[in-house]
């Protein structure tokens, strides 16, 4: 059995010999923890790894002649700091914010279409129903939308009330249409974050909140279109309705992804297949909140300035075609990348193959 004074000797003179490396890799560590890897010279760089792999190896020896506590303590503590710096990349946050908008977000936008699409017909489907009835019975109106939330914008409106409302605001008031434009904008991102997380539910009330929502926009767009408006309503709504109902319509597909996540599994649990799933629904759900909120900007400097029916129609054009360059240079990267997938697998195989051979 060793003595104690004998291990402390072991400990004192493995130290001695070991040390100043120690101290340099615990200094950049240090600098690297406080101030990240650019503050750090090009020299100080190439010597961070050499530094670890030294005391690692320190810390294999000092286990095996078994030194005492307190030294393999700070080396196993030593190591670990070091191992988060060399091996996990510090990224700045303006990197991330980056990646997530220019990859992240849309790539996953992208590879659930289906999703997002049928969340889309759904939408659509109700806005058609309301639309038809209405124009062909401005009081099927009442339908589809409740009397409190049309505040006299219905069938018994005058007609230049109605227009007023899409431009200056007429005996309506500026504020009044400050606030009806802020109740629709509440209205549907109450309606798209609902329709995602009752996606728990199978999916079948995101479902129904995304029909309903149709409807009640199906039945704005009758009754001004019976009233000689339709051209006017859809140049005050597309400007910023074009980023505003993508939004519900991507926090809906989020909800269909976790309804199939929980309907057809696959090869996982319904559990497991909901976690894989549920965070890419949550990149999704992310990313329309925050068009929710250019949506909102647009709103509310554009319906302040413009009142011009063909600067609306080019402004929402604008927009439309910013949203689609947006989306289709994420599919084309998307594309590309599973094109080159298959690719680098058969040519590992080929590589495989060679090998074996010889």
């Amino acid at each position: 059995m060793k003595s104690p004074t004998s291990s402390s000797m072991k400990s004192v003179s493995f130290r001695s010999q070991r040390e100043r490396t120690w101290a340099e890799l615990e200094d950049l560590v240090g600098r690297v923890e406080k101030k990240g890897l650019a503050k750090l010279s090009a020299d100080e760089l190439q010597r961070l790894p050499v530094l670890y792999r030294a005391t690692m190896s320190s810390l294999s020896v000092a286990r095996s002649i078994s030194l005492d506590r307190n030294l393999l303590d700070y080396l196993e503590h030593l190591a670990a700091r070091a191992y988060v710096v060399v091996y996990t990349p510090r990224r700045r946050l303006r990197d991330q914010i980056s990646e997530f908008f220019l990859e992240t977000f849309p790539t996953t936008v992208v590879r659930y279409w289906r999703q997002n699409a049928l969340s889309a017909a759904i939408l659509i489907a109700g806005m058609c129903v309301a639309w038809a009835m209405t124009l062909s019975n401005p009081e099927n109106f009442y339908s589809f939308v409740d009397s409190s939330y049309a505040q006299g914008r219905g069938p018994e409106a005058a007609t230049e009330d109605l227009a007023a409302m899409l431009y200056d605001g007429g005996d309506i008031g500026t504020d009044e249409l400050g606030a009806f434009s802020a109740q629709l904008m509440s209205h549907n991102a109450r309606i798209g974050m609902l329709a995602f997380v009752l996606g728990f539910a199978a999916g079948i009330p995101a479902i129904y909140l995304l029909f309903t929502n149709g409807l009640t926009l199906g039945a704005f767009a009758g009754l001004y279109q019976q009233r000689g408006l339709g051209v006017d309503l859809w140049g005050w709504l597309l400007p910023h309705g074009i980023t505003e109902l993508s939004a519900v319509i991507l926090c809906g597909g989020g909800g269909l992804i976790l309804a199939g996540a929980l309907i057809f599994p696959g090869e996982h649990t319904r559990l497991e297949n909901l976690k894989l799933r549920g965070r890419d629904a949550g990149v999704i759900v992310i990313g329309a909140v925050i068009m929710f909120c250019i949506a909102a900007l647009i709103e509310g400097f554009f319906r302040q300035m413009v009142t011009d029916v063909t600067v609306r129609y080019s402004v929402a054009t604008l927009t439309f075609v910013l949203w689609g360059a947006y989306f289709l240079r994420a599919g084309l990267h998307l594309r590309a990348r599973n094109t080159a997938a298959p690719a680098t697998t058969q040519a590992g195989g080929v590589v495989a193959q060679s090998e074996a051979a010889t």
